[in-house]
């Protein structure tokens, strides 16, 4: 024949049930959501900065093609502006002539 004692109580509910006494685990469980909230206020600032660079990169990642473009389209300038012809082309048609040329001014031409 098997005897079977009776359930006792756990001491943390006679613990729980007394009024005025501090409760640990609740105490616990807000120092630990405490110390997640500071951790997360730490991250914001980093989180924050990392997002600006991100999209400060992207812009000057853009402008730097952009430049490069501008570069290679000013050295093919200058690569045309080497030939005498060019170059007398774009001084004529900045209203420049060769010396001992004589120059003619037509003021108010006709549409």
């Amino acid at each position: 024949m098997t005897v079977f004692a009776p359930a006792r109580t756990p001491r943390r509910a006679s613990h729980a049930r007394r009024k005025g006494g501090i409760r640990w685990d609740r105490l616990g469980r807000m120092a630990l959501l405490g110390v997640l909230g500071v951790i997360l206020l730490l991250y914001i600032s980093p989180a924050k900065h990392w997002i600006e660079q991100s999209g400060t990169a992207s812009a000057q990642s853009q402008e730097l093609h952009e430049l490069k473009a501008e570069n290679a389209r000013l050295e093919q300038r200058a690569k045309e502006l080497r030939d005498p012809a060019a170059l007398e082309r774009e001084a004529r048609s900045l209203g420049m002539v060769r010396q001992g040329e004589r120059a003619y001014v037509i003021e108010n031409p006709p549409r």
